[in-house]
């Protein structure tokens, strides 16, 4: 069979212009995968625009931002304002690149976070999906902070923030709609059984109220723990909303009255040394074993948070108790407060191996975790907090603290 001399040409060029073409190509992404990858390295650019988490490899090529991995995803949400592509994975065109190089996460910080109020909790690589979700459709999507839209600020500043909640029963699992009602004239947050009721439920005092997110606990990807103290003891309230703007954003209503009662109470201190005390996260917790004041009694499960900002161990029957068992204050080396780890079978019913002992000045505790890495992260927190110097606030609350 004889070949076509004109189809053989065709052949020939398609060959040469494939040999031509995609090494040009080729040339061509990697230069820009270097480009995108030189910008990514600088400051600003470096972490993601979103949640502060380092290293981010994908990036909004309508936005002009570099986010990472879990942030890049809530974007793709997001079709009408952001999409998203791998800076080491996907091809970028010229004109993306450029688009890249002239915007950055600086640039981007300035136009949508340029008025973000010093209370809006801004949300950091561990939060829940429902804060960082939130946070990202508030700058980009709803464009809260621009200076566009004042009307969605100004309801933080109201003097009643009213809402919905479905709220978990004292003495049972079942989640009952009640009406909750923030009031920044006399700094309370009260509960009412129905839209009718005349006599709130609660009346909590923002003096010690602390708001945060358990989806986990709560078994809601919006289910948000409120704490306060009553009668010297603590207690929980567990609450989530159908919708996650509104739990957001109730959740920074709390910390806007937060603020304003901290402003109130502290005259004379300035506004970015309060913010840090709106709201306590937790630093470590979990579920330990724990014996008696006189380390006879049979040990016993308990779940334990312990807080840096207030220097409190608190332990409970199960997280979602409505009222704390006990409480220990913990102070630091010099007022003879010290921790230590063991290992070993307890001989007190205790089905767990790794051991705790908490010395205070009135008691030796002693907890057993289920993991040696358990043990190990119990033993660096209360280490963090023991090193921690106390303030003039914890030598008053030292006073006054319980240990069971």
């Amino acid at each position: 069979m004889e070949l076509n001399p004109s189809s053989s040409f065709r052949l020939d060029s398609t060959v040469n212009l494939t040999e031509v073409i995609l090494p040009s190509l080729m040339a061509n992404l990697e230069r820009n995968n270097k480009i995108l990858l030189d910008l990514v390295r600088q400051p600003g650019n470096n972490m993601c625009a979103d949640c502060g988490a380092p290293d981010p490899d994908w990036a909004s090529y309508t936005l002009g931002i570099f986010v990472c991995l879990n942030c890049s995803g809530m974007h793709r949400n997001l079709p009408a304002v952001s999409r998203v592509k791998s800076i080491r994975l996907d091809h970028w065109e010229d004109s993306l690149v450029e688009f890249m190089r002239e915007k950055g996460n600086s640039a981007a910080k300035a136009l949508y976070e340029r008025c973000v109020p010093a209370f809006f909790y801004r949300p950091q690589q561990k939060d829940c999906v429902v804060l960082k979700d939130q946070w990202i459709r508030a700058k980009y999507e709803r464009r809260e902070f621009t200076g566009e839209n004042n009307d969605i600020q100004q309801t933080y500043s109201s003097d009643v923030f009213e809402s919905t909640l479905w709220k978990k029963g004292k003495d049972n699992k079942q989640f009952l709609k009640r009406i909750f009602l923030l009031s920044r004239k006399d700094f309370t947050l009260k509960y009412f059984m129905k839209e009718d009721s005349k006599v709130a439920k609660d009346v909590i005092s923002m003096k010690d109220l602390n708001a945060v997110f358990q989806p986990e606990i709560i078994g809601n990807a919006h289910g948000l723990q409120i704490s306060y103290v009553q009668d010297e003891r603590t207690r929980n309230l567990f609450v989530y909303h159908e919708n996650g703007q509104e739990i957001v954003s109730w959740f920074n209503a709390i910390r806007a009255i937060r603020l304003a009662y901290l402003q109130r109470t502290n005259p004379t201190r300035q506004e970015n040394d309060l913010i840090p005390h709106i709201t306590r996260n937790c630093l470590r917790e979990g579920y330990m074993e724990k014996t008696g004041p006189t380390q006879r009694e049979p040990f016993k499960k308990r779940w334990f948070t312990l807080c840096l900002m207030n220097r409190t161990l608190l332990y409970f029957k199960s997280p979602l108790d409505a009222t704390e068992l006990g409480a220990v204050f913990i102070g630091t080396e010099s007022h003879s407060y010290s921790v230590s780890g063991n290992s070993g079978r307890s001989t007190r019913g205790g089905r767990w191996h790794w051991g705790i002992t908490l010395q205070t000045p009135g008691r030796q505790f002693v907890f057993m975790c289920e993991q040696e890495q358990e043990q190990t992260e119990w033993l660096e927190a209360f280490r963090k907090v023991i090193s921690q110097p106390m303030t003039p606030e914890d030598y008053a609350k030292a006073d006054f603290r319980r240990g069971k």
